[in-house]
């Protein structure tokens, strides 16, 4: 499993320039307010909240809720991605505590945050049942998990995108990586969202939903942002 987790890393490693200018450019577009109505949906009401956006890439969940006065910390298993995140931090003015950490063993106390948030970030792990327990191990009495996510090695869409969408900056190098690394996953992934909800359960979360309505509030329109394969959002509290 390392090696596939090297593979993974220098997969998004490649990707990081192009990903951090993207991510920056739609916090500026109409789906910042869309994703920010989906997490308002979930999210405790009237206090500051301490949460963990585990794979945060270059920081986009991290922007938003920091925004908002939430004390925030991203984390994310390649380097390259959180300098990014820092940069894009300094830039917005915003500070959120960002590490290379890997997401399947968080190296934070028990019980240190009220929500854990993720974005297309489960698809990607090789020990996802390890991972949900440990994350259920850092959220407080009451805490809740919010997971965005798809069956990205399943549900391949043919779709055409916009000439300016990021798939199609892909590299043949970059494809031929994805296409390996979607093929060794496949082999220790069930299909979900189905196997998350069993998954969520036996690391003793409860009060478990999915909403599949979230990908036609968030991507009305084909644009650079759009995202080719549905996506699903699980929630759980501890």
């Amino acid at each position: 499993m390392e090696k596939l987790k090297r593979e993974i890393e220098a997969y998004w490693a490649g990707r990081e320039e192009k990903f951090e200018a993207l991510r920056l450019d739609e916090l500026s577009s109409e789906k910042r307010g869309r994703w920010l109505d989906e997490l308002h949906r979930y999210l405790p009401a009237g206090r500051k909240l301490d949460i963990l956006d585990i794979g945060t890439g270059t920081g986009f969940f991290c922007f938003l809720l920091a925004a908002e006065g939430h004390r925030m910390t991203g984390i994310d298993l390649t380097p390259e991605m959180i300098e990014g995140a820092k940069r894009s931090a300094a830039r917005l003015g915003l500070n959120p505590a960002f590490y290379v950490m890997d997401a399947e063993v968080p190296g934070f106390e028990p019980e240190s945050f009220d929500a854990i948030v993720t974005r297309n970030l489960t698809s990607f792990l090789p020990k996802l049942p390890e991972a949900y327990e440990k994350w259920h191990g850092l959220l407080r009495k009451g805490g809740i998990l919010i997971n965005f996510d798809g069956d990205y090695h399943y549900d391949q869409s043919d779709a055409p995108l916009p000439a300016d969408h990021a798939h199609k900056d892909l590299t043949q190098a970059q494809n031929i990586a994805y296409a390996r690394i979607a093929g060794e996953l496949r082999a220790v992934q069930q299909r979900r969202p189905a196997w998350d909800l069993a998954l969520l359960r036996r690391a003793g979360f409860s009060d478990i939903r999915m909403d599949r309505d979230c990908y036609g509030r968030i991507y009305r329109e084909i644009d650079r942002f759009y995202n080719p394969t549905p996506i699903f959002c699980i929630t759980a509290r501890k």
